[in-house]
């Protein structure tokens, strides 16, 4: 499928819906040196009038071998255009970075206009190469994206096999005196954590980091999912408040060392490293809403929800009770006939709904990203247009030769709104109860007042009985990004608020939970060595929650490298023993006598088996190191003929005599799963 706009953009200048047309909008393009001092920065730029489509209404476009271009030469440039944005007190002339801007360098921020009326923006610059008559994607020192050894699809995991990462960019590193600093950790950064031998430029003292460490490797997770990698000007956050939704952002492609960015190149690096691993990769998009995005000022109503008190009698209906968090609101019911860039047709549409999917397209075509996160669903508010979001992303990965069962579109909402899958809107949800179930069990209490403790780890284990009906349909977690506020901050620190001492335990016994229920697990980085966290967060509203860094100077601790170990050796098992990538799941035992806590769960059918006896209380069984201590588990599985037992977290075998007998200690598990004789 050819994607109209995209393929246009290859040899014009396009603009999309401009709201005026008086001026007529224009192309303002010229080469920008990196010895050039601000004065004649943009000597040599020249502006070019738009010419409106004859085929296409609403699109205004210019070829870019009318322009006189160099050849091979790196050009930067903005479209000039008349401000729709109706906060703005009078109707200025501005030069806009370009809305479908493949590459953005906020070191060159554009310039007024020179007429009467221009103004300056402040809008970073877009950028292209022209190279053969073609407008080709390209960093500001001219690299191009080289997909040379990037893997066949069908390498990749399916989606009931993943483990993923959910990375932050945002990290600590060391300075004198033994203080910390919050730095970003940019995509070469992140690079280091999966390519043993990569330098990590912004973090080269961190252990985790040094070449040769390659984390993600170790700990052997098979889907990264990066923090929202479009570009935003939200410096030193975490990137939800996206700006230029087609370009990788500025600040994570400009490690200090360097004296240029190469956020697209370093992207795509990223991504196809992961894919020679064998790791997936996930692009987390924000769609509900945007800051500073350049169609604030291209055409601000044809795209936003002007926002008025709910009152008002000209309050947009669109408003409602979304939260753009200080960002302006997609519109995504306002119909009108135009140009559908992604057809080519002359139609009914939503312009909203097409930008978004012309950006989904470009990240699935130009970065093979090969999983999508959509963050705030609630506040899109609109289940129509998520499925069309949906459908076509799977249409595309189909073309692309990917099979449906290694592509996923998951939504997150904190409420987890169970027809958003149950009528095939998205392929699946962030699972929030999850992560506040679990919580409650590894204190030892019930999930809710009334309920029972057994039914709470029920449905802690298996998603199904909340509702989902498969396991790839959710996506469970002990900690996410989310971390403001009482109850959603890092693991550590919860159950260091809630008077745990033996935070190891608590750690391991939670991680067995997430590695071995239905549905698919997503580690927050530094959970995998309980990372804590290094600013006060307890105020759920504060910019804190954003900027609290992964400290990965912590996996240097004997205690917490245990807890990694011990992680590790889970997440390899659930990414390769088949009795996890089922649904199949059947609670065996319960006993709640003598002050026991104690649920067993069983995994798989057949001859592959997983069998976890998991301890959510402070017994343990007497005199444990006696040869004769045991704790009998009546309806544990027979041994199939040809295997024997794997006690997984130890990594030990265990002899048939002692399976379903072994001692137990307080709040621990155990993991045995059936493996083939030697």
């Amino acid at each position: 499928m050819s994607i109209e706009l995209l393929h246009r953009k290859q040899t014009h200048f396009v603009l999309w819906r401009p709201a005026y047309v008086d001026p007529t909008p224009a192309l303002y393009i010229g080469a920008i040196g990196e010895d050039m001092n601000a004065l004649s920065r943009f000597s040599q730029f020249r502006e070019y009038p738009l010419q409106q489509s004859a085929s296409a209404p609403g699109v205004w476009e210019l070829e870019a071998q009318s322009c006189g271009l160099v050849d091979g030469q790196v050009y930067f440039y903005w479209f000039k255009v008349r401000d729709s944005n109706p906060y703005s007190a009078a109707r200025r002339i501005l030069y806009c970075t370009d809305p479908l801007a493949y590459t953005i360098d906020r070191r060159f921020l554009a310039p007024a206009p020179v007429e009467p009326d221009g103004d300056k923006s402040d809008d970073p610059a877009s950028v292209i190469l022209y190279r053969n008559g073609q407008l080709i994607p390209c960093d500001p020192s001219g690299q191009v994206i080289d997909w040379s050894g990037d893997p066949p699809l069908n390498t990749l995991p399916a989606n009931n096999r993943l483990v993923m990462y959910e990375l932050p960019t945002r990290w600590t590193r060391s300075q004198i005196d033994d203080k910390r600093e919050v730095g970003t950790g940019t995509f070469r950064d992140a690079l280091a954590l999966v390519r043993a031998g990569a330098i990590a430029p912004d973090f080269p003292t961190v252990a985790a980091l040094k070449p040769g460490a390659a984390h993600l490797a170790e700990l052997g997770i098979n889907a990264l999912e990066l923090l929202p990698p479009a570009d935003s000007d939200d410096d030193y956050n975490w990137g939800y408040g996206t700006a230029n939704y087609f370009a990788a952002d500025f600040n994570l492609g400009y490690p200090h060392v360097q004296s240029a960015p190469t956020a697209s190149t370093d992207l795509a690096t990223l991504i196809k490293v992961c894919h020679q691993h064998g790791i997936r990769f996930f692009t987390d998009m924000v769609m509900a809403f945007s800051r500073n995005n350049p169609y604030q000022n291209v055409n601000f109503l044809d795209f936003y929800v002007c926002w008025k008190p709910r009152h008002d009698p000209a309050a947009d209906p669109e408003h409602g009770d979304r939260d753009g968090f200080g960002g302006d609101l997609f519109k995504y019911n306002w119909w009108t006939d135009g140009f559908d860039p992604i057809t080519g047709a002359i139609k009914p549409l939503v312009p909203a709904r097409e930008y978004m999917k012309l950006q989904m397209a470009h990240w699935l075509l130009h970065y093979r990203v090969d999983g999508l996160r959509l963050d705030s669903v609630n506040n899109v508010a609109n289940y129509d247009f998520l499925q069309e979001f949906k459908d076509l992303a799977r249409q595309l990965w189909a073309e692309r030769g990917g099979h449906s069962d290694n592509f996923l579109v998951v939504g997150e909402e904190l409420s987890v709104p169970l027809s958003l899958v149950q009528q095939n809107r998205l392929d699946g949800l962030w699972n929030e109860t999850f992560k506040c179930v679990v919580r409650r069990v590894i204190l030892g209490q019930s999930a809710n007042p009334g309920e029972s403790f057994e039914h709470s780890v029920q449905k802690l284990i298996d998603c199904r009985l909340l509702g989902f009906r498969d396991g790839t349909e959710a996506i469970n977690y002990l900690t996410s990004h989310d971390v403001g506020g009482y109850g959603n901050e890092r693991l550590y620190n919860y159950l260091v608020n809630n008077g745990i001492a033996d935070v190891e335990r608590r750690f391991k016994l939670a991680f067995v939970c997430l590695l071995t229920a239905v549905g698919i697990p997503m580690i927050l980085a530094g959970d995998e060595f309980a990372d804590e966290h290094d600013l006060d967060i307890s105020d759920e509203h504060s910019d804190h929650k954003q900027v609290d860094p992964v400290n990965y100077n912590r996996m240097d601790e004997d205690w917490r490298r245990r807890i990694f170990d011990y992680v590790a050796r889970l997440v390899r098992f659930r990414t390769t023993f088949a009795a996890l990538a089922v649904n199949d799941t059947a609670f065996i035992h319960a006993d709640f006598t003598e002050g026991k806590r104690v649920l067993v769960w069983q995994r798989g059918q057949g001859d592959r088996l997983a069998v976890i006896v998991a301890n959510f209380s402070d017994y343990g069984t007497p005199d444990s190191s006696s040869s004769t201590a045991e704790y009998v588990i009546a309806r544990f599985p027979n041994t199939p003929l040809g295997m024997q037992w794997q006690e997984i977290t130890q990594d030990r075998q265990v002899p048939d005599e002692w399976a379903g007998r072994e001692p137990i200690f307080a709040w621990e598990a155990k993991v045995y799963a059936t493996v083939n004789l030697p």
